[in-house]
């Protein structure tokens, strides 16, 4: 992994955390700087699974081959989206529990 790829998969983070974001509206704790670390997340997160899906039960779907530079889009918004649900679901039942 080199200082490129970091920098594509931040630039692929942010736009993937604000579409996750529109598609589950909650609100992220930080505003722009905790959406850029959800969408971090949500592109590992994404990245990786995608990566053992991949190897595990050989997927091939053409839809989930679309990516920017080696970072896979749809993975890393659905990824986006599963951080943004359990941080803000975390939050929030943390918040009621007192």
């Amino acid at each position: 992994m080199d200082l490129a790829h970091i920098a594509i998969q931040l630039v692929v983070a942010i736009g993937c955390a604000t579409l996750g974001n529109i598609l589950i509206p909650r609100r992220i704790p930080g505003r722009f700087f905790g959406l850029i670390v959800t969408g971090l997340v949500g592109v590992w997160l994404g990245e990786g699974s995608y990566q053992l899906l991949q190897r595990t039960f050989k997927l091939n779907l053409p839809w989930l081959h679309f990516n920017l530079m080696g970072v896979p889009i749809i993975p890393s918004i659905i990824g986006s989206m599963i951080v943004i649900y359990l941080v803000t679901t975390l939050l929030r039942w943390g918040r009621y529990s007192h």
